[in-house]
C-alpha cells in the first residue's frame, strides 16, 4: 500500500478539524527505498552510502499538476545522482520534507522493482510517480 504517511495524514486532519495551520513545504525530497515506508514512515530501507541521496523537487504544480482519478502524479523527469556503488533493489519511492531524516510525507510502490548497480543513474519520468490520499 502507499499514500499519505500517517504523520501528514495527523496535520491534515488538525487543519481541516480544528483549524491547525499545516505550512506545506516549499521543497521536496524524492528518496528511494528497497521496502515499504509504510504509512509510519519507516525510512529503514533507504539506502546509504554509495553516491545515494533524495533530490530536491521545488513543490509546485509544474512539478505536481493537480490531481487526476484521486491521484497526484509527478509532472516532470526526477532524476537521482549516478550510483557509485549498489544500493540495492529498489521497490519504493517516497517524498520527505527534509533532506536527511525529517518527516516522511507520502510513499509509493514502483510500477517495477529496479536493482541500481556502480554507474546507473535512477530516472522517473513524468507521470510516473503516483501519490493517493488513503
Amino acid at each position: 500500500m502507499a499514500g499519505f504517511s500517517n504523520y501528514l495524514e495527523a496535520k491534515l486532519l488538525n487543519q481541516v478539524f480544528g483549524g491547525t495551520a499545516y505550512v506545506a513545504p516549499t521543497t521536496l525530497w524524492l528518496g528511494l527505498s528497497v521496502g515499504d515506508p509504510t504509512d509510519t514512515g519507516s525510512l529503514a530501507g533507504e539506502p546509504v552510502g554509495n553516491a545515494y541521496e533524495r533530490v530536491a523537487i521545488t513543490n509546485n504544480t509544474t512539478n505536481f499538476p493537480n490531481v487526476t482519478a484521486g491521484s497526484k502524479a509527478s509532472g516532470a523527469t526526477f532524476t537521482l545522482p549516478r550510483a557509485l556503488g549498489s544500493w540495492g533493489t529498489i521497490t519504493h519511492f517516497f517524498y520527505s520534507d527534509a533532506q536527511t531524516t525529517g518527516n516522511m510525507l507520502g510513499s509509493g510502490l514502483l510500477s517495477e522493482a529496479k536493482a541500481i548497480t556502480t554507474g546507473d543513474t535512477p530516472n522517473f519520468l513524468s507521470g510516473s510517480l503516483t501519490i493517493t490520499l488513503d
